[in-house]
């Protein structure tokens, strides 16, 4: 059986109002597996958070370089950037990439790390989630 986005919304929800507010996403996340996969009745694909494609997101204030510094260490790790749209507001920047690290001889968890050095030497915020995550949990 498979679910349509407003069901699995729905199964969202009400784990979310079962558990409450206090809970952690990755607590979230398992439940409602869980329960998709009891609706199912065998057990969904286990997402290797290792190989794929990965969401960047990153913000803060506007200076030269960033964009640059960025790319520059995700190239050092062999991650192909496939789409990136970038944002000036006022100050502020955003930028959102997609990037497939599957070529990386680093895992998500070592990326990320890399990723938070790069955002404390620049004084920005940078976010690195796997695709599944971030589909998983924008679903609401």
């Amino acid at each position: 059986m498979k679910l349509s986005e407003n069901e699995i919304r729905k199964i969202t929800y009400e784990t979310i109002e079962e558990l409450g507010t206090n809970v952690s996403q990755e607590v979230i996340k398992e439940a409602v597996k869980k329960k998709v996969e009891s609706l199912n009745n065998f057990p969904l694909k286990h997402t290797n958070e290792n190989s794929g494609k990965v969401i960047l997101t990153s913000f803060g204030l506007n200076k030269p370089g960033i964009v640059a510094a960025i790319t520059t260490a995700l190239g050092n790790f062999n991650c192909d950037i496939q789409d990136l749209s970038q944002r000036i507001i006022g100050d502020f920047f955003t930028i959102i990439m997609i990037i497939d690290i599957s070529t990386s001889q680093k895992d998500l968890k070592e990326i990320q790390e890399e990723m938070r050095k790069t955002a404390e030497q620049l004084n920005i915020k940078i976010y690195l989630q796997h695709e599944d995550v971030f589909r998983f949990m924008h679903r609401i």
